[in-house]
Order: structure tokens, then sequence, then C-alpha cells
């Protein structure tokens, strides 16, 4: 998913700076960003107070969305570098297109994972037969340095490992939970995962301490570290727990997103992930030029245009609250 805002400010982002090393409860509001005609998302992070959670550096929850009689998610094509995407739906559809010649339809809880590296460009779109209603979440993971550069590919994974105790099914979106790995393919230490709670379930989820974490509710009441967090609010976690106690007021869905706090600093301006102005600058020069990221072919539409870059120079700072 593209950030659409015609006026994109540089998120600056990574170092260790403002880790927190220790457990904390810091509650995140969302910012309502239109995406498209039809589509409203909730955007997490970059957040004011939060830049990343390990190498998470985006995160926006949509839906659910009555798209019964509308176009639903009409994205098209734009670039991103240095960054991978995860595509996770909860109901309804989703058509990738990517300049790999990547084609392919996403469904509820298969894992959509998309790897910029060098350079690439896709484009996202409800089906014009699709289903009734679209809820889900779309998440950037920033590239550590030795991996930025590597060539784009496309994975879909429609099988996921799962995780269960009495009242949670979790399933393993990206990277290892209590000795389940995804097959999806992570190039830092980091852990994605849903939760799906049953009404009254109360359990402890197994954490490494070594990890930052936060929690995204995307459906349903429910207490984590006995905070309520409400659909589509995130609560910040920090570092140094174990275990998670989580507790559902009624059915409910959370995502789990976590990982080693990522110690580089870099640039995050529009869709693109970056260390330094040039490197933006370059990449923007690239993509109103028509060279280096490719072209998506089949989408009945043009192409997104860059918006134009700020005119105070971008610089790679660590987190900053």
């Amino acid at each position: 998913m593209s950030n659409l805002d015609r006026e994109a400010v540089p998120s600056l982002c990574g170092g260790r700076g403002f880790v927190v090393a220790e457990p904390v409860r810091e509650l995140l509001s969302p910012r309502r960003v239109k995406l498209g005609e039809a589509t409203e998302v909730r955007r997490l992070l970059p957040n004011l107070g939060r830049r990343m959670v390990g190498a998470w550096a985006f995160v926006d929850h949509y839906g659910p969305d009555d798209i019964a009689d509308e176009p639903g998610m009409q994205v098209p094509p734009h670039p991103h570098m240095g960054l991978q995407t995860v595509s996770w739906l909860h109901d309804g559809e989703v058509l990738h297109r990517d300049s790999t010649g990547s084609l392919q339809t996403i469904r509820p809880r298969e894992l959509g994972l998309m790897t910029s590296g060098r350079a690439i460009s896709h484009s996202e779109e409800s089906p014009a037969s699709h289903a009734r209603y679209l809820h889900g979440a779309q998440l950037w993971v920033a590239l550590p340095d030795a991996h930025r550069h590597t060539e784009p590919h496309f994975q879909h994974h429609a099988a996921l490992p799962q995780v269960t105790a009495p009242g949670l099914l979790a399933t393993v979106v990206l990277g290892t939970l209590d000795g389940a790995t995804s097959p999806g393919t992570t190039y830092s230490p980091l852990v994605g995962a849903d939760l799906a709670l049953s009404r009254g379930a109360d359990v402890r989820v197994p954490l490494d301490p070594d990890f930052e974490y936060a929690v995204l509710s995307m459906s349903g009441e429910s207490h984590v570290d006995g905070v309520p967090v409400l659909p589509g609010s995130m609560l910040y976690l920090g570092c140094g727990r174990t275990e998670l106690p989580v507790r559902a007021e009624s059915d409910a869905s959370l995502m789990l997103l976590g990982g080693e706090p990522f110690e580089e600093e870099l640039v995050m301006w529009w869709n693109f992930i970056g260390r330094n102005q040039d490197e933006i600058t370059q990449a923007r020069e690239d993509w109103m030029s028509g060279s280096r990221f490719g072209e998506v072919k089949g989408y009945d539409g043009g192409r997104l245009d860059a918006p134009e870059l700020p005119p105070v120079p971008l610089k790679p700072r660590g987190r900053v609250r």
C-alpha cells in the first residue's frame, strides 16, 4: 500500500537512542488518512510519539468497510525501495500486481510479502467482483543496510503456522512465536502475529525480552497488560518482557508486532526508505523519469506521481519523540 499523502513529510527513524529498555504501556492514537476515493486508513506508525517498533516502520489499519457498492481499494502503481510490505486481511480480497510480473489475489489470513530491495513498483486493488467487507492492515518493515539493495521479489503464503492456547489462535505472520516460524523471508530479528481471541480468554503470550513490542487492536474488546485497547489503536510495550497478559472481553483480534530495536538511522519519505537526502532525491527522480522501478502491467489506469520534496534538508536521525 502506498503513502498517498500529497505533501509527504520525512520520518526520521531508527537508532536506539529512545528505545524503552523496560516494559511500558504507551497508548498510540491513529491519524486518519484518505487512501484513494473510497478507503480511509488509521495510521499508527510513524506516529508523533513513536516512529518504529523493531524494524516495523509503517502500520495502517483499515475497515471494516462496507464496499458492496463501492470500488473498494484502488491504489495505482507506485514505487518502493529499502523496505518490505506486508499485506494482512481479515475480510475481503486485494489484487496485487508488481513490476517483477507478480499477479496475486491475497485473501484473509494469507501473507502477501513484497521485498522492494533496491527498487520495485506495484498496485493494489479490490477485484471487480469482491466481498462486501474490506478489513485489514498494511505494514512496512525497514530493510537493514546489508540487504536493502537486494533484488526485488514477492512471496505469497496461504498456509501459515499457528500457536494455540485456551481461547487463543495465533497465526505467525512473520518471524517466530513460541517455536513456530513463518515461511516469509525476514532480514532482521522480528515477529508479527495475528492473535484471535475468544470471549473470556485470559492468556499469557510468550515474548523475547530482547525485543521491543507493540499490539495493534484489529477488532473486539481486549485488555493488554491491563490496558483497554480499542480497535484501530496501538499499545507500545517497550522491552524486557518474557510474556504478555491478554484478556478478551468479547471475541477480539490483535496483531502482535515486535523485533530487536532497529539500530540504524534512516530517512523515510513518501514510499522510500533510505539513509540520506541524496538517496531519496535520486529515487524520486528515477520514479518520475520512468527508470529503475520497472513497470506494472495490467492495471487499468495511470500511475501515481511523487509529491514534491520538502524545502528543508532530509537528515537521518535516531528515534525521536
